[in-house]
């Protein structure tokens, strides 16, 4: 049975407000992982003022979607959107699910970048949005920097994307970037609750921390 399966059957059983059964339910982790990130970011979306079909689609390249399956992500979707419940609700439920799992918190506020930057603009209160549920993650502002740098262009500097800076020394670059790898590998999100459907959105910043290395290596001839 697919993520988007499991949540049809919960929605078939009259989960209507999803706030509701995040805060009073038992949910398996990764169906919480999938319906968290949805949820936050239907309401993102509305931090600019405005749904735009740009950010809905790109909320469809975090997960993979067969066709058949897009009307479940878009009823999760409409609900969300319609839930009276802050955003916030859905923020600590996922906190408390993950709380021991920090880099699977990381990875739905990387997605929720994604989702920001899909009108190719992240609107002040897009990053207020997103500072605010780092907040409530426990993610640190060096951590929060260090996301936002893989998807902001000014911000996309190689050092500021390994969230190390270029005063370190070769071999703390080398420890560094080997440890994001080991936090953010793909088998290990997976492992820690994060839905296989979600695998392509952990592969993107592992490419881009890649990138950013290969480049500090030339740099220092490494």
């Amino acid at each position: 049975m697919t993520i988007w399966e499991k949540i049809s059957a919960l929605l078939a059983e009259g989960v209507e407000t999803l706030s509701n059964w995040l805060r009073t339910g038992e949910p398996e982790q990764q169906v919480a992982f999938t319906i968290g990130v949805i949820a936050l970011g239907a309401k993102m979306a509305k931090a600019d003022g405005v749904v735009s079909q740009a950010e809905i689609t790109a909320f469809k390249q975090v997960f993979t979607v067969r066709d058949e399956e897009l009307p479940n992500v878009a009823r999760v979707f409409n609900l969300a959107k319609q839930d009276v419940a802050g955003y916030d609700a859905y923020a600590r439920r996922l906190a408390r699910l993950f709380k021991a799992k920090p880099e699977v918190l990381e990875t739905v506020l990387d997605g929720l970048f994604h989702i920001s930057k899909a009108d190719d603009v992240v609107h002040p209160a897009e990053l207020e949005y997103l500072h605010s549920v780092a907040e409530i993650f426990g993610i640190s502002d060096e951590c929060f920097s260090r996301i936002k740098a893989r998807h902001l262009i000014e911000d996309m500097n190689p050092y500021m994307v390994l969230g190390i800076g270029p005063e370190a020394s070769n071999i703390e670059i080398k420890e560094w970037y080997r440890k994001l790898v080991r936090e953010i590998h793909p088998d290990k999100l997976v492992a820690n609750g994060m839905p296989e459907e979600a695998v392509d959105l952990a592969g993107k910043s592992l490419a881009t921390i890649n990138a950013a290395y290969d480049e500090i290596s030339r740099e220092r001839r490494l």
